[in-house]
């Protein structure tokens, strides 16, 4: 034993555990737990990384400018206004650090990202988990929440695992109606995927409120996720926070130049949404086909219930197990009697609902 201790509450942290990689016992599985883009990265943006490799020895360049500049194009925004980082996971680590600190509150929807509170506990703050409505953010029971020490609340717009979206509206009222001191950040790791006319990513209240930032990512649609590759947009006081606190040389050459290529390669991008926007309705409408309560989503992942008592997500995840796929549970985001499966390739959602279908039959009591 040592007599060195780490700060009061880290040891409270439950590590986040992401969804399992292999089976125990198969050479392969048909990885569904994740959220990871079913066709896989742009060939741009491969050989832009393969291309990367001569430069090893060197550092990369540590403002990410041409990587800004390129997010910039695509989207129509002030590259002096982005900070890219090592995934968003980063740079919603790095937001906690400088906005919520000792016996400060952060609130998030009580099935947000894992990381929120686990950020929260790291500065020493107190993550407040708000009920939501209808496995939806609730606006209106967040604004009730607030209170004087709230610093921050973070939305995950649409959210995972629920797949659920708060429209534009809804974001609007929720920006408005926050103090100038509480700082609102809109995660969009999923926005690409929405189609929907009443969504909007975060651009548009960035722009007009000074305590509104939007985090994005290159790890879903883009499907750079082993690169670990994020952005947001600030208000240019917070990128100015953001850039005294991040570590220098904190994005790869080779994540850099494979964003740029990725944003480049628009008919990789249109592709990927094609694929999404037709396997995930098909995979909603099989399970609930089945009898299993699908809750609709956005994203490019479908959650829905297996039953009840906690038990019932167990025996499905391990019935999926026994048929090659990984499937995640969410009992970690208050949803015990559910599983998550993401949008994988046709041969996936086959084998999927295949699988769904047995363990629906093997359940159901003999006549």
């Amino acid at each position: 034993m040592t007599g060195l201790k780490p700060r009061p509450g880290i040891l409270d942290i439950a590590p986040y555990v992401g969804g399992e990689a292999k089976i125990e016992g198969r050479e392969e599985a048909m990885k569904l737990a994740s959220n990871e883009s079913a066709l896989g990265p742009s060939p741009k943006a491969i050989a832009a990384y393969q291309a990367a490799a001569a430069e090893l020895r060197r550092y990369p360049e540590g403002t990410c400018r041409e990587l800004r500049e390129a997010i910039g194009r695509h989207h129509g925004l002030d590259p002096a206004r982005i900070v890219c980082g090592a995934g968003s996971d980063e740079l919603l680590t790095l937001l906690t650090r400088a906005y919520v600190g000792p016996g400060d509150e952060m609130i998030y929807g009580e099935h947000g990202f894992l990381m929120y509170p686990i950020n929260a506990k790291a500065v020493g703050a107190t993550p407040v988990a708000v009920p939501e409505k209808d496995l939806t953010f609730d606006v209106d029971a967040v604004l009730k929440r607030v209170g004087p020490k709230t610093r921050a609340v973070f939305v995950a717009n649409p959210n995972n695992p629920t797949g659920s979206y708060v429209p534009r509206d809804g974001m609007k009222r929720l920006a408005k109606s926050l103090p100038a001191t509480v700082l609102l950040v809109i995660d969009a790791a999923y926005a690409e995927f929405v189609s929907r006319n009443d969504y909007e990513a975060g651009v548009e209240l960035v722009d007009a409120f000074p305590n509104v930032v939007m985090t994005r990512t290159f790890s879903k649609i883009y499907a750079l996720a082993s690169l670990r590759l994020g952005w947001v947009y600030a208000p240019a006081e917070i990128v100015n926070v953001l850039n005294r606190l991040r570590n220098p040389f904190n994005v790869s050459t080779a994540a850099q130049a494979a964003g740029i290529a990725a944003l480049e390669d628009q008919a990789a991008l249109a592709k990927a949404r094609a694929h999404n926007d037709h396997w995930r309705p098909w995979l909603e409408k099989e399970l609930a086909s089945l009898g299993l309560e699908v809750h609709p989503g956005v994203a490019n992942f479908v959650l829905f219930k297996v039953g009840s008592g906690g038990q019932a997500a167990d025996r499905a995840f391990a019935y999926f197990q026994s048929h090659g796929i990984i499937a995640r549970k969410v009992k970690a985001y208050g949803l015990p009697d559910y599983l998550r499966i993401t949008v994988g390739t046709e041969a996936e959602m086959h084998a999927a609902v295949k699988a769904a279908r047995g363990f629906v039959k093997a359940k159901e009591p003999a006549s």
